[in-house]
């Protein structure tokens, strides 16, 4: 990368260098963080960098504030997992927690600090109508009364549409696969649910296995088309090959599971993006085996200048006159990448012009 990295990235890279931070520099990254959800995160990093003790005291109220506030984000978390399960319990199937609620469930280093809005899960797609019907029974229910979002989500997407606690007013995203049926790619969410791990300690839990983690994560990010969290999401994927990757055979096997599921591409991008903006260590064998996924030289130098871009904080001190360009043409991407030209067009229509209309009055 030849501009020069936003603050917040710098830590992310340097942790130690907080303690070196003046206020006005605090300042700055305080806002670059809360711009990208991270703040919980510079918490955590402050700690284990022990450098707490050096932050300037106006800062270190907003670290210790984030820090409550992640001490009781993964209670909640760790609360609904619970209730989730014991509502699915009758149909005799694992829950399999996705993304954040499987680093936190799991104890990942992933999960210090993170926060997020809801709790994705994998089920099988046969048992959707038993697993909606049975969290509807525990309270939950959808959110999306348009007609069109239901045939949308139910026809052609991965997951049914989100669906809310009616008391306690958490998210839930039910998932039968990681990409939605009119993707391009099409990962056997079969082979992910066969190789899930069970969680000590939660009975009737499990994530998906190190290798489909980081799969997921990186299909997540880089085959989406919006990225208001994507340096957490990066961050993510740092922690995660980091912690796995001290397993033996971690890295040379993922590769071949990335084949496997066809999903060599997306990892790619994972391991590029992940070195190049975080430094996170790649063993060459890895990338030399990744080689025939990479697009050639014209693409990649553009899709550089878009990542690079997109995948910074959403804070005007992390973007240049092109990053606003570098945005929209991932999200054009991301939904090409999701349907076929003609239905992508459709959908844009609908949400463009008439979805707008049937919205109700504020």
């Amino acid at each position: 990368m030849t501009r020069p990295l936003p603050l917040l990235v710098r830590i992310l890279r340097a942790p130690q260098t907080m303690g070196e931070l003046d206020v006005a520099s605090w300042d700055l990254l305080l806002r670059q963080a809360a711009a990208a959800n991270l703040t919980g995160s510079l918490a955590r990093l402050a700690e284990e960098a022990s450098v707490a003790e050096r932050v300037p005291p106006p800062a270190r109220r907003h670290l210790d504030w984030a820090r409550t506030t992640e001490v009781r984000h993964r209670q909640a978390v760790l609360f609904e997992v619970r209730e989730i399960q014991r509502a699915l319990d009758a149909l005799g199937i694992p829950l399999i927690l996705l993304k954040g609620a499987a680093y936190v469930a799991a104890g990942l280093r992933a999960g210090s600090g993170r926060l997020f809005s809801d709790i994705d899960v994998l089920v099988p797609k046969p048992l959707l109508p038993e697993v909606e019907s049975a969290l509807m029974l525990a309270g939950w229910a959808s959110h999306h009364h348009d007609a069109y979002d239901q045939h949308y989500y139910r026809e052609w997407m991965h997951e049914l549409p989100p669906m809310e606690h009616l008391r306690r007013g958490n998210a839930i995203d039910v998932h039968h696969a990681i990409l939605p049926e009119t993707a391009r790619l099409r990962p056997d969410s079969a082979r992910l649910r066969a190789a899930a791990r069970p969680i000590a300690g939660l009975p009737g839990v499990a994530v998906l296995a190190p290798h489909d983690m980081v799969l997921h994560s990186a299909v997540h990010l880089f085959f989406d088309g919006e990225f208001d969290k994507g340096l957490r999401d990066l961050l993510d994927l740092d922690r995660l090959l980091h912690e796995f990757g001290s397993e033996p055979g971690f890295w040379s096997a993922l590769p071949a599971r990335a084949r496997e599921l066809e999903l060599s591409r997306p990892l790619f991008y994972a391991l590029r993006y992940s070195q190049r903006l975080l430094g996170t260590p790649v063993p060459q064998a890895v990338l030399d085996a990744l080689a025939p996924a990479a697009p050639n030289r014209i693409l990649s130098w553009l899709m550089d200048g878009l990542f690079e871009r997109a995948l910074m904080p959403l804070h005007p001190s992390c973007a240049d006159r092109f990053s606003g360009l570098a945005r929209f043409a991932l999200y054009v991407r991301g939904n090409w990448l999701r349907m076929p030209p003609l239905m992508l067009s459709r959908h844009l229509f609908h949400k463009a012009f008439i979805s707008p209309r049937a919205a109700p009055a504020p």
